[in-house]
């Protein structure tokens, strides 16, 4: 079936008019970390221009601050000069070189409240709530000259060779700090009245289309939905959005947090296209077209979305970082070779909110694409790889892709390691499509995959091979606790798998990312709201049918009812949960806590018998009357089989768990995986 019978409405143009987009595919923005280090430029024009070859039909930038008080950082990638202007024309000359048909945008975003400078700005002197900064209120001169910047810096984004910009409206940033009332407390023509309190927004977006004529795309992000106690009614919505298009915005791009909102909506949680219906009630209103956005991650999921008139495009923002080739494969009918996001945010948003490089767990060139690469072998070497979880996968794939004789080997019956238990948590459903991924991969790049065998020393040494990967994983750890064989202590990988009976009364020793994960699964009853929209708003407390205001305003979360007492535990003093991924961790935070689990920190385990689990507190002795106590307290590399072979005079590495197990981390092995597989 041709892409054109299988994806109607993916792959038909768009015409607005003065241009025209090819697909309905938008690269939707995400802020990379190229922009201010050395060779930023040459790394970001390869960055999106191997976007545009893999068939995206535009391309949003990451944010761009039009003045320091946006608080960006951005000196180095600033428009505000003629080098910046000739600097950002080797993005823009990149992409269009890749595909002339291909658009690309620059977001215009002041970060207002949120910038991390004491020279941040906003409508009141009200601090977010994620942001330690006070920002300073505007005076009239000082909303000018925000406005002033913003159509500046949209000339220069025009003269820089941009096909259009985005101006972000939306997220907590400036221009959406306007529009709520508890962050715009003006009295004059700048507050009050929501006609007035729009005025800022609708007047940047007038004055830039002034500026840059009528053939320049302008994209607007606005808060359709902004998951604020209080925030934006939708009559406030369509009031605003009316007038953006009357002051000739081209296209509404719908935008559904802001930052400090307590909703998820852009974690594995989340069901796919969640919030789409929100883009398609807003569609009904205005003759401009909308992008919708959030958890869509395959073209069947976004064919699904514009077929039901949801949208006019849709936004792919994370999954093109994990599959550059994501449209073009959809097109040659190769779905099943697609690298899927799985929203585990963990290497892109963590990694921005963290200062930090954004790349992607599951494809590490993503803004690598200058460094990490996958070219031919000019000599082909035999490589048994012995472990076929995800740095097995990773390394057997890479340099089978460049042409070497790989052999996995696993003695389990499946791949997928440590992923075939995360895929059984409910909400991280998504790691099935990895497994999908990889098992695709060998098959396409000839690896020769030997499940139900155990490697040993001998069978390698005579294997004849010239490199020999030892990806052999992790074992739990066994604390040294008296009492630790006793039949109510059990294992998180038995518990996760089904081969543990799980009492009543539960103790969970180490709350890292397995404990919180076992914490969830043993909590949880029923099926999974990742895959029920339906069910997620009742949990996260949104009504989607009739949109209070910010769509939660008034809506009590229905907690999935819990049998169990359950406590998570650790022997650090600080905070239970703080090492969860930055922009996740507080979702499962909550999501525990609404079940009534319970945390405590600073736990010394002293014995366990048939009372139960004794432990002391800072220094009080206590007895945890409990049935189960799941044992989560961290791995050890397993490296029996590097122990035997080393000194036997092959050429062995260690990868993954069996490298570093310290911090159980598929980011880490994939990505130290396809370096050496990279360059062996």
């Amino acid at each position: 079936m041709t892409a054109a019978k299988k994806y109607p409405n993916l792959f038909s143009p768009l015409d607005l008019g003065f241009t025209q987009i090819k697909n309905r595919v938008i690269m939707g923005s995400m802020h990379t970390g190229l922009e201010d280090i050395d060779n930023g430029f040459e790394r970001m024009a390869a960055f999106f221009a191997e976007r545009a070859r893999g068939g995206v039909g535009m391309i949003i930038t990451g944010g761009f601050s039009p003045n320091l008080e946006g608080g960006l950082g951005h000196e180095k990638s600033s428009l505000n000069s003629q080098q910046g202007v000739a600097n950002h024309r080797t993005v823009t000359d990149a992409v269009h070189e890749a595909d002339p048909d291909v658009k690309i945008c620059m977001q215009i975003l002041h970060s207002g409240p949120l910038a991390s400078t004491a020279a941040a700005v906003a409508p009141s002197p009200v601090r977010s709530r994620i942001s330690p900064i006070v920002p300073n209120e505007l005076d009239e001169a000082g909303i000018e000259k925000q406005i002033a910047d913003h159509v500046s810096y949209a000339a220069q984004a025009q003269k820089a060779g941009y096909d259009g910009v985005e101006i972000i409206g939306s997220a907590g940033y400036l221009l959406s700090t306007f529009l709520v009332e508890k962050t715009n407390r003006r009295t004059d023509q700048w507050g009050g009245s929501y006609e007035n309190r729009m005025r800022f927004p609708v007047e940047i977006a007038r004055r830039v289309r002034e500026a840059v004529g009528p053939d320049f795309i302008i994209v607007f992000r606005i808060a359709a939905m902004d998951m604020l106690q209080g925030g934006l009614s939708w009559d406030e919505i369509i009031q605003l959005a009316h007038k953006l298009e009357d002051v000739g915005v081209s296209i509404l791009s719908t935008h559904f947090t802001w930052h400090e909102s307590t909703v998820p909506t852009i974690a594995t949680m989340v069901p796919r296209a969640a919030f789409a219906s929100v883009t398609g009630r807003l569609r009904k209103e205005v003759s401009i077209p909308c992008i919708t956005s959030n958890r869509i991650n395959m073209p069947d999921v976004a064919e699904s979305v514009l077929a039901k008139g949801d949208a006019d495009l849709v936004s792919m923002a994370r999954p093109m970082l994990a599959d550059a080739d994501l449209v073009r494969k959809a097109e040659q009918g190769r779905e099943d070779e697609i690298n899927t996001c799985i929203g585990c945010n963990q290497a892109c948003l963590d990694h921005t909110f963290s200062g930090k490089l954004t790349t992607c767990l599951v494809n590490p060139r993503a803004c690598n694409e200058t460094v990490l690469n996958y070219d031919p072998v000019t000599s082909k070497k035999k490589i048994a790889v012995v472990g076929a979880g995800p740095a097995g996968l990773a390394y057997a794939t890479v340099a089978a892709e460049r042409g070497h004789d790989v052999t996995l080997i696993d003695a389990a019956d499946q791949i997928g390691g440590q992923f075939n238990l995360a895929k059984q948590i409910p909400g991280k459903e998504e790691f099935y499509e990895t497994l999908r991924y990889y098992k695709k991969m060998l098959e396409v790049h000839g690896v020769t995959v030997q499940l139900n065998t155990r490697a040993t020393a001998s069978s390698l040494k005579a294997g004849g091979y010239d490199e020999v990967i030892i990806a052999t994983g992790i074992k739990p750890r066994t604390p040294d606790i008296e009492g630790i064989d006793h039949p109510k202590v059990v294992s998180y990988i038995d518990v996760i798998n089904g081969s543990a009976s799980v009492g009543k009364k539960v103790a969970i020793m180490g709350a890292g990312g397995i404990g919180f994960d076992v914490a969830e699964l043993i909590t949880h009853k029923g099926k999974s709201s990742a895959l029920d929209i339906d069910l997620f708003a009742k949990e996260w407390g949104i009504d989607f049918k009739n949109h209070p205001r910010g769509g939660v305003t008034g809506v009590e979360p229905i907690v999935a009812h819990n049998d169990r007492e359950v406590v998570v535990m650790q022997r650090k003093t600080s905070a239970v949960g703080r090492t969860l991924g930055k922009t996740t961790g507080w979702t499962h935070r909550i999501t525990l806590k609404r079940r009534g689990v319970k945390t405590m920190s600073g736990v010394e385990y002293r014995r366990i018998d048939d009372q139960g689990l004794h432990i002391t507190v800072g220094n009080e002795p206590d007895i945890l009357d409990v049935d189960t106590v799941i044992l989560c307290a961290g791995q050890t590399p397993l490296r029996t089989l590097y122990d035997e072979l080393e000194g036997e005079g092959l050429n062995l590495h260690l990868v993954g768990g069996a490298y570093e197990a310290a911090e159980l981390d598929a980011k880490q092995a994939i990505n130290q995986a396809s370096y050496l597989a990279a360059a062996v």
